[in-house]
């Protein structure tokens, strides 16, 4: 499905409740999986969690997991330590591009019996689930949290626990601490600290039955504080339900939109988005630890005519799609000075007066986010986005949402 989306002047003031967050989704389906205790509330409806919850499900010898990256790199973890049971976990050609290597040598360290099926490094994976005890394994920290993450899924299911030597600096970091909170709320105290993580053992034995309530997702907020920043002064956004102390790292939207105009104010589990003024000032923003959000950031300052120079951008190559690429390529297109390196990307300020455009196509390489991050410029240009169905991978409701606010969209 393609969709044209013309210009609108304005947004309707309108409440939007934004599904369960899929980060924290996939790590508490995991944790489900292997604690029973666990009752697990307001999961995400995205393609991910669906994709996750049918793995752990089912008796299948090949799963596939699609484009879902969290889902390849949770559930490696997972099926090592099913013993007795053997799969075949693959995905789609981007999938087989992305590469795990470093989380099956740190799972290859524990004793896992995991082989590639095509291409050293990369899925497809045959993975021969057997016990392991635990103990102490070290693996790069710089590449990607999500092999922390899974290594720290199933510590507490190792009879010795599990103690992960972090190497190089850590990536992400927002999304281990949000792993190690999520465990707490389990009773599974880990100990995080600069290069060290601690999981020690849980037993069963003694644990009563758990219900854990999935806070909305921040990453799908950054859309609405994107609409407002483009929106005139006294625009205002509704969304719940979000936490003002939150596991989440991109919950740094709050005081990143401080510099585009838009303030957060937390009422319950609402928050209530305001547009004021701001300042044309060129941003600088190191975003090492949300880069989720990097894509709708350098949007947002596109449209505001506002440079930005936005650092820490590593993992976005690893992504869906090469993320930096697609954002330098699509945003070309409206007339946008970019550059990217292998972690950054710079962005010259746009003057909209001066420029006249035909309608654009962009294109969105499979990738989710790109289709949610270029839909808010339909308040300064309209603009055809292609493959806008995507967006079901992290939220499935987003068109029906956007039309809540104003946006008008027409199926190509």
């Amino acid at each position: 499905m393609d969709v044209f989306l013309p210009k609108i002047n304005s947004v309707t003031p309108a409440h939007i409740t934004i599904t369960g967050s899929k980060s924290e989704s996939n790590r508490l389906l995991l944790l489900q999986a292997l604690f029973p205790y666990i009752i697990v509330d307001n999961i995400s409806d995205s393609d991910d969690s669906a994709v996750m919850q049918k793995a752990l499900q089912t008796n299948a010898s090949l799963i596939d997991v699609h484009h879902a990256g969290t889902a390849m790199r949770f559930l490696t973890a997972y099926f090592a330590i099913q013993e007795g049971r053997e799969v075949v976990l693959t995905g789609s050609q981007r999938m087989k591009e992305r590469p795990i290597g470093v989380l099956v040598a740190a799972l290859r360290t524990l004793g896992a019996d995991i082989s590639y099926e095509e291409n050293e490094g990369y899925p497809p994976l045959r993975i021969k689930g057997k016990k392991l005890t635990g103990g102490e394994v070290a693996i790069d920290a710089n590449i990607s949290s999500q092999y922390i993450t899974a290594l720290m899924l199933i510590g507490a299911r190792l009879e010795n626990g599990l103690t992960i030597i972090l190497k190089g600096e850590v990536t992400s970091r927002p999304y281990i601490e949000m792993t190690a909170a999520l465990l707490k709320q389990l009773n599974i105290n880990s100990t995080v600290t600069d290069n060290k993580i601690i999981i020690p053992n849980k037993s069963l034995a003694f644990n009563l039955e758990t219900v854990v309530l999935v806070e909305s997702d921040w990453s799908s907020a950054s859309y609405y504080y994107s609409i407002v920043a483009l929106s005139k002064p006294g625009t205002e956004i509704s969304l719940s339900s979000f936490a003002e102390e939150s596991n989440q790292g991109d919950s740094a939207l709050a005081e990143i939109y401080k510099q585009f105009g838009v303030s957060t104010t937390f009422t319950g589990d609402t928050i209530i988005l305001t547009k004021g003024n701001f300042k044309h000032e060129t941003l600088n923003l190191q975003l090492n630890n949300t880069p989720d959000i990097a894509q709708t950031i350098a949007v947002t300052c596109f449209g505001l005519g506002k440079g930005c120079t936005l650092t820490g951008l590593h993992t976005l190559k690893i992504k869906e799609t090469d993320r930096l690429a697609a954002l330098k390529t699509e945003l070309e297109k409206f007339g946008a000075d970019i550059q990217v390196t292998n972690d950054s990307l710079t962005l010259k300020p746009f003057n909209w007066n001066k420029n006249s455009m035909a309608v654009v196509s962009v294109e969105t390489y499979n990738d989710h986010r790109m289709v949610m991050a270029f839909a808010p410029l339909a308040l300064k240009t309209g603009h055809i986005i292609k493959d806008a169905g995507v967006v079901s991978k992290s939220y499935p409701t987003f068109w029906d949402d956007m039309a809540k606010v104003g946006f008008m969209i027409k199926e190509q």
